[in-house]
């Protein structure tokens, strides 16, 4: 005789929704001013060795380097931290691409991985690179992402949202960048 207890079951739930009709608003928003911008700022303080603290809309983003790259191993290093805010793009992404269309999503995880060297030792005096040589050589990305759509829909889904990420986006194509002293306080 076959129990309750012996069939095997699932239970899927529904990971906690964004506010759809504020994100439709926020796209009109965006129809409307497609030239709209907004800008991030961060205040990142050296605390010792390459420990810092980053200063982030009221929160904290502790940076450090591994014991073999001379840090104290105490945070992620700053390679891992682009791959988390990538990793954490992505999910924003595929959270509100899967809102528009009205799929509820039971789960969604982002595996990232970067191949990265540091030859130059941060140009103190190791091998002499190029700009396009140094940094992440190449990075993957695999999605778990499981909802109330098919394999199909929930792959256009990551496909959309990679192709408008912000952080994706700003990884694939040069940007302008510049660099100074500030003056002191």
């Amino acid at each position: 005789m076959t129990t309750l207890a012996d069939t095997p079951t699932t239970v899927k739930s529904q990971l906690r929704p964004i506010d759809r009709d504020g994100l439709m608003a926020f796209a009109e928003k965006g129809r409307s001013n497609p030239a709209s911008r907004g800008t991030n700022k961060v205040h990142t303080v050296t605390e010792g060795q390459y420990r810092t603290i980053s200063h982030v809309s009221g929160h904290q983003v502790v940076v450090d380097e591994p014991l073999h790259l001379f840090g104290e191993d105490t945070a992620p290093a700053p390679g891992e931290i682009v791959l988390s805010g990538l990793g954490g793009c992505l999910a924003v992404g595929i959270t509100a691409v899967a809102t528009w269309k009205q799929v509820k999503l039971s789960r969604l995880e982002i595996f990232l991985e970067g191949d990265i060297g540091n030859p130059a030792a941060w140009g103190a005096g190791g091998a002499e690179k190029l700009p396009p040589e140094m940094g992440f050589q190449e990075i993957r990305v695999k999605v778990l992402v499981e909802g109330d759509a098919s394999r199909e829909e929930l792959d256009e889904i990551v496909r959309h949202a990679n192709f408008y990420s912000p952080v994706a986006n700003t990884m694939r194509n040069p940007i302008a960048f510049s660099i100074g002293l500030a003056d002191p306080e």
